[in-house]
C-alpha cells in the first residue's frame, strides 16, 4: 500500500512542479516540496495520516518562511527596457510634426529623434506635448497628448 501512496505523491510532486514551471508564479512549488516530503514519509512506511500531516506542515512552513524571501528576489514588476520603455512616454515636439511635409522631431533624454504623427492629416506644432504610441525603425510615432482634467 505504501508504494501506491508514494507513487501518488510522486505524480502530485511532478504535476505541481510542471504547473510552477509553466506559470512561474511561486504558487505551487511549495506544495510540490510538501508532496515530495510526503512521498518520502510513504516510502519510509508512514501511514496516510503521517503523509498528510507532513504534506500540510512542510508546505505551510515553506510557504510562510521562504515565499516572502523568494518574492523579493523575483522582480514581479518587470521593468520595461529599450523600445518598450519608450511607448507611452510624454515628450515635447521640437519642430512641427507634419507627415505631409515629412518633418518632425522630438527631444528625448537629451537626444533628438525623428517623429511622425500617428494620423497623416494631423499636424502637431513645435512645443506641443505628444505621447509615443509606437516606434517605426528610428522614428517615433506620436499623437498629440490630450490633457484631461
Amino acid at each position: 500500500m505504501g508504494n501506491y501512496q508514494a507513487i501518488f505523491w510522486l505524480i502530485l510532486t511532478v504535476a505541481l512542479a510542471v504547473i510552477e514551471l509553466a506559470t512561474l508564479g511561486l504558487i505551487t512549488i511549495w506544495f510540490a516540496i510538501g508532496s515530495a516530503v510526503a512521498m518520502l514519509v510513504a516510502l519510509l512506511g508512514g501511514n496516510i495520516w503521517a503523509q498528510l500531516i507532513s504534506f500540510i506542515i512542510v508546505s505551510t512552513v515553506i510557504l510562510v518562511t521562504v515565499r516572502p524571501i523568494a518574492s523579493k528576489h523575483f522582480n514581479r514588476n518587470i521593468k520595461k527596457t529599450n523600445i518598450d520603455a519608450i511607448i507611452g512616454r510624454k515628450l515635447i515636439a521640437k519642430t512641427d510634426i507634419d507627415n505631409i511635409k515629412g518633418t518632425g522631431k522630438v527631444d528625448m533624454d537629451g537626444s533628438t529623434w525623428l517623429a511622425a504623427s500617428s494620423i497623416d492629416e494631423v499636424t502637431i506644432f513645435a512645443g506641443e506635448e505628444v505621447r509615443v504610441v509606437r516606434v517605426s525603425g528610428a522614428k517615433l510615432i506620436v499623437e498629440r497628448e490630450v490633457n484631461t482634467l
